[in-house]
């Protein structure tokens, strides 16, 4: 298993300061499908609560577009690209996650395919928003709205090769046979994970895959 703790160490070092100032703190943690953020969201949320900072991560997978909807539109095979979402409510949602109230937010079923309506409550005294997801830093409409409101923006780059093999092994994970896996990974999957790398806005922090900051 990775070992995460250079990346806990560094990015909390650098949450710690933004505590000081008024409103909530809203970390971004983006980057291509497999790279590792809802890890790596989950990991720093884990610190950051074991130093009585209240954190919870929302992930942008909440706001996938139902499957039925993405078939009617013709859009099911590539579930997961940009305009798959419901990018205008995901930033409307983020907005509202500056304000110091009760939020509730989607959360993705993997298993299921499907996004949970209200299935996470975001506390009004939470003091930390973890949010991950691949289009956080995306330089397209409506996507690009979100870059002002991120407290610290981290960006995970990983390179291709590792990320195309990464999702491959997801993919039979979910028990796909070893040729629908590929198939499925190089056909929606990489070409999502290079427009997030193509189409990025600049973040505070790069982190490559040791966890040095690039």
């Amino acid at each position: 298993m990775l070992d995460l703790t250079k990346q806990v160490n560094l990015l909390s070092e650098r949450i710690a300061p933004l505590r000081d100032k008024p409103g909530r703190v809203l970390v971004a943690i983006s980057g291509p499908p497999a790279s590792g953020k809802s890890t790596l969201a989950d990991e720093l949320s884990r610190r950051l609560n074991a130093q009585k900072c209240l954190t919870t991560v929302v992930p942008q997978d909440g706001f996938h577009l139902d499957n039925q909807v993405l078939e009617t539109r013709g859009d099911l095979a590539r579930k997961g690209a940009p305009h798959t979402f419901d990018g205008a409510g995901f930033v409307h949602m983020v907005r509202r996650l500056r304000e110091k109230s009760d939020v509730f937010v989607p959360v993705f079923d993997r298993a299921r395919d499907v996004a949970i309506a209200g299935a996470r409550q975001v506390p009004a005294d939470a003091e930390v928003i973890i949010v991950e997801g691949n289009y956080l830093l995306f330089d397209e409409a409506p996507w690009f709205n979100l870059a002002p409101l991120w407290g610290l923006s981290v960006a995970l780059h990983v390179p291709l090769p590792e990320l195309r093999a990464r999702l491959i092994q997801r993919w039979l994970g979910h028990g796909l046979s070893s040729a629908a896996a590929k198939r499925r990974a190089e056909t929606n999957d990489m070409p999502n994970a290079q427009m997030v790398q193509q189409k990025a806005l600049s973040a505070d922090v790069t982190l490559g895959v040791d966890g040095t900051i690039l």
